[in-house]
């Protein structure tokens, strides 16, 4: 019999460098603080920083201090790659073979049906995870809501709606549009909150500048715009929680 997958939800950006990793940290600290168990998964990372014999994936590491778990960063991330490219390119450069159930399966280790399984991928939606893998592929085998980050910069705008229209063709449900102010450059008088709430026919999710010195012991960054989501996101948990404790 399949294993039934716990709800949670899959983070994924536009491209890499969206800031995907602050987005599911402080949203993973934030349910963490609504009373949800959640486990945090990014199955593959690359780019890991050497320590002696071990690979450090920061990613993961990240998301274990957002969810103050006890879970080890091999559960979190099982699979830490080196060279910063590609996970696809990182593992065959470490000759490494990663399918799909090697993915999945790991994101589901030790996760129980009442737990938040928030999972987050690498680089973009399409962005290759594993030989023949892509993070769409992953996303749809488990299959999970998904939340979109966008960098608030120039090309925002058609890197969204493109995404958008990739995650509805894998017949995923998109939870929301979140536009990350990572950069202090641009026109000023860009506005693409705006402009991707009209084109979507609903409000997006702005960050503000994620401040370094609010910054926790471990580098998580709160993020206070994320709350309506966290609770929205709650709420919806709550009754398979309920069901489950009667």
């Amino acid at each position: 019999m399949a294993r039934r997958v716990p709800r949670g939800l899959f983070v994924t950006g536009t491209d890499t460098g969206v800031g995907k990793t602050q987005i599911a940290a402080a949203l993973t600290r934030l349910l963490d603080e609504r009373n949800l168990i959640v486990r945090p998964r990014k199955p593959v990372e690359s780019g890991c920083r050497r320590e002696g014999d071990r690979l450090v994936p920061e990613d993961a590491r990240a998301l274990q201090a957002a969810a103050r778990t006890d879970e080890t960063l091999e559960r979190i991330c099982p699979y830490p790659l080196e060279p910063p490219l590609s996970p696809e390119r990182a593992a065959m450069l470490a000759n490494m073979r990663l399918d799909l159930d090697d993915l999945k399966s790991a994101c589901l280790e030790g996760v129980a049906e009442t737990d938040f399984l928030l999972v987050e991928g690498a680089g973009g939606f399409y962005s290759p995870l594993a030989s023949g893998v892509l993070n769409a592929d992953l996303a749809a085998a488990l299959p999970l809501p998904v939340l979109l980050v966008a960098a608030d910069r120039l090309g925002a705008i058609g890197h969204t709606l493109l995404t958008i229209e990739a995650i509805k063709r894998r017949g995923l449900a998109l939870v929301g549009v979140v536009l990350n102010r990572i950069d202090t450059g641009g026109d000023p008088r860009m506005d693409n909150a705006t402009d991707l709430s009209r084109w979507l026919g609903h409000p997006v999710t702005v960050t503000g500048r994620f401040d370094a010195s609010a910054a926790e012991p471990g580098g998580m960054m709160p993020c206070p715009a994320l709350a309506p989501l966290a609770d929205r996101l709650a709420i919806s948990f709550q009754p398979r929680r309920r069901a489950c404790n009667l």
